[in-house]
């Protein structure tokens, strides 16, 4: 479960021209703190490893190897003696939090500027991350269900948020087991698709599951 804020510079500003929260792969998303222009380019070669996994390997990347593969280009800074190879002046100015699901399940990773990552159960970045984080660590537990992730990330959110809560400035998304569909019979070996009839799915909220989200978290602070 992933809960950004988007800060709107303008009230005249599109807000969903703002992007925080990234696809990176049908089971891999995350979120940016930071320069959004280094979001992207982390972004953009964070898919191309994993589609290039998935081509060569014919399975979706594991969570781990595309967050190191995302800290290696960050460490790249200073490197490339020769001519033909870019060097880049200056480090990324972005930390990620990197959410997928994989072998292990459900995991989360944190980068930072440096190319670190380390694995989190559960991580705030940003600007009021050190209260979040302490919210978090007091809230967190191993048995949550998805409801009450979504409802404990929003309402931490809503703590630190210098502005009033609302669709516009929020951004959710979950990566989660779709239900399970029945067994096709094959009639022909040419149906059969290698890989889990059941993949987990990233997916980012609607307007409509965004304004019910927010409505659960209304009814039950006032609970």
């Amino acid at each position: 479960m992933i809960a950004v804020e988007k800060r709107l510079l303008s009230p005249l500003q599109e807000p969903g021209s703002v992007e925080k929260i990234y696809e990176v792969d049908s089971h891999i998303g995350c979120a940016m703190s930071g320069l959004s222009a280094d979001a992207r380019t982390l972004v953009d070669h964070a898919r191309s490893e994993s589609q290039y996994h998935r081509f060569t390997f014919n399975e979706p990347m594991p969570v781990e190897s595309l967050t190191q593969a995302v800290c290696d280009l960050a460490l790249n800074f200073g490197e490339g003696d020769d001519e033909s190879e870019a060097t880049m002046a200056r480090p990324f100015g972005v930390a990620l939090l990197v959410a997928g699901w994989d072998h292990r399940g459900p995991v989360l990773y944190h980068t930072d500027p440096s190319g670190t990552f380390t694995r989190f159960d559960a991580k705030a970045i940003g600007a009021g991350s050190e209260g979040a984080q302490t919210a978090l660590q007091e809230q967190f537990h191993k048995n949550l269900t998805l409801i009450e992730a979504e409802t404990m990330a929003i309402t931490i959110l809503k703590q630190v948020m210098e502005e009033k809560l609302d669709a516009t400035n929020v951004e959710v998304a979950s990566v989660r087991m779709p239900p399970s569909k029945p067994e096709v019979p094959l009639t022909a070996a040419c149906h059969y698709v290698p890989g889990s009839k059941n993949p987990p799915q990233f997916a980012t909220y609607t307007t409509e599951q965004l304004e019910e989200a927010l409505a659960r978290v209304t009814a039950a602070a006032s609970s």
